[in-house]
């Protein structure tokens, strides 16, 4: 796998920048997976600085699964500029579907399980990730789920 090839990958699998990519595979001296850990490291940093601030911007997300489960979900984050940008869409989207999917009826139960598409993974993962690439707090503020 060439350089280019080996910086695309790791954009993919993180969401950072291309900047940041190459800093830290040249940091990993090549090694993909190690630059893969060291971006994780670094988001990690930016998850725990978010930590106290807070999250006023959001917006509602609505998702039917087979008219039969219905999710609605308030999702928040601190600027508007998050709250429209793709990367947060996105987890809208997998959260509510997470949500008709395994129900649960506390933000805390929801964020403790595993998530459905990758079940290595915990749903925090899924919104850490998230706050990694935006930079921003992120947070489950309420949701409703109803089944027929």
């Amino acid at each position: 796998m060439s350089n280019t090839e080996a910086l695309q990958k790791l954009r993919e699998e993180t969401g950072a920048g291309l900047v940041t990519c190459k800093k830290a595979f040249d940091e990993a001296g090549g090694d993909l997976e190690k630059a893969i850990a060291i971006l994780r490291e670094k988001g990690m940093a930016k998850v725990e600085k978010t930590a106290g601030r807070s999250a006023g911007a959001g917006f509602i997300y609505s998702y039917v699964h087979n008219d039969r489960v219905g999710v609605l979900l308030d999702l928040r984050a601190e600027t508007d500029f998050v709250v429209r940008s793709e990367p947060f869409k996105q987890l809208a989207r997998e959260l509510a579907m997470q949500i008709a999917a395994m129900g649960g009826e506390t933000v805390e139960e929801v964020m403790d399980q595993d998530y459905i598409k990758d079940p290595s993974k915990k749903v925090s993962a899924l919104v850490n990730d998230v706050i990694a690439r935006v930079g921003e707090k992120v947070q489950i503020h309420r949701f409703s789920r109803l089944e027929v």
